[in-house]
């Protein structure tokens, strides 16, 4: 009876125009319905998470660390992204270790799937900034990177090419419109999650012409993998503690942390110019995995953690498939 309840109703109102809440909107109007998206930023989204995020697309990297449904969902969402933009990069990423974390980095790589050892002249090759400074990394061939602040408007530009609106400025709650509605809130949601939390993650974004990357680097650390992501206009995000607090500032340990590693990974980053500090709250649940919620008329789509950018479009899919009737995700779908 719930299914059929919710498959009746045809209006979609999403809230939340973050990563989560886009990819939702975009696949039920593919799908046919009527939606409308409502932001209580504005359409610059600077206080989102989406703003601090990485955009890393490794859903094989992060199999050393995530449950095995966070892989499934990310290798299925790489599709999507290709689909939804076809002109994205996907130039793959690599993960290097200096020689005295010689063993996280070989645990690294019986963990995670999906990658080639590569020698010295095959770094020097694929990354020549990067000749000699690494006697050895792990490849992943597939996997990609976007930049959110970038493709997070041209999702947008997307839904407003559909004929989806997007109301910036208004704080809706689930209560207050009819429909079917998709909570995307995020941390703001805690009204109807009380479990949901906040995990902190620090990144810095620098600026140098001294040093070109094509693709994320991570740095095995003795406490976490650091990455350094290639932006345009010659800019590099390095990122991202996960942390257990509700702050949104970067404490001096991290960012000294953040700013060393990339000065590990080349001598080059020590003159690049710092552009910003900041922090974003992944929100999560006690299992760090995303929850799709169904109740009557509401749908609560919510702990995508440090993953929102990777399994965003494959959680919506599996949202829009529950709604159909067409299959169920037990791994993903929660009826209430």
């Amino acid at each position: 009876m719930l299914q059929a309840h919710v498959q009746s109703l045809q209006s979609i109102n999403v809230i939340g125009a973050g990563i989560a809440g886009t990819w939702q909107a975009l696949l039920f109007a593919k799908a046919g319905r009527d939606v409308a998206v409502y932001e209580r930023d504005d359409a610059a989204m600077t206080h989102g998470t989406s703003h601090w995020a990485g955009g890393m697309l490794a859903p094989h990297a992060e199999s050393e660390a995530a449950e095995p449904v966070i892989t499934r969902l990310g290798l299925r969402s790489l599709d999507l992204w290709r689909e939804m933009l076809p002109d994205l990069p996907f130039n793959g990423s690599l993960v290097v270790a200096h020689g005295r974390d010689r063993a996280d980095f070989e645990r690294f790589a019986r963990l995670a799937s999906g990658h080639e050892r590569l020698g010295a002249s095959q770094i020097a090759a694929l990354e020549p900034a990067l000749a000699g400074r690494f006697t050895d990394a792990l490849f992943f061939a597939g996997e990609g990177h976007v930049e959110p602040r970038r493709v997070l408007p041209a999702l947008h530009a997307k839904l407003r090419d559909a004929g989806v609106p997007i109301t910036f400025g208004v704080d809706a709650r689930p209560r207050d419109l009819d429909g079917l509605v998709v909570d995307c809130r995020g941390i703001a949601a805690r009204d109807v999650c009380p479990t949901l939390r906040g995990v902190k993650g620090e990144t810095i974004l620098i600026e140098t012409a001294e040093i070109a990357l094509s693709r994320p680097v991570r740095l095995i650390h003795p406490r976490w993998s650091l990455y350094i992501i290639p932006r345009a206009d010659n800019r590099f995000l390095i990122g991202a503690t996960s942390i257990e607090a509700e702050d949104e500032g970067v404490s001096v340990r991290a960012a000294l942390e953040l700013l060393s590693a990339a000065y590990a990974v080349h001598p080059a980053f020590a003159e690049a110019r710092i552009v910003e500090i900041g922090a974003g709250l992944r929100p999560a649940f006690p299992d760090n995995l995303p929850h799709v919620t169904v109740d009557n008329s509401r749908i609560t789509v919510n702990g995508l953690y440090r993953h929102g950018f990777l399994i965003a479009p494959a959680v919506a899919e599996a949202t829009v498939a529950h709604v159909a009737g067409a299959a169920s995700d037990t791994e993903v779908i929660r009826c209430m």
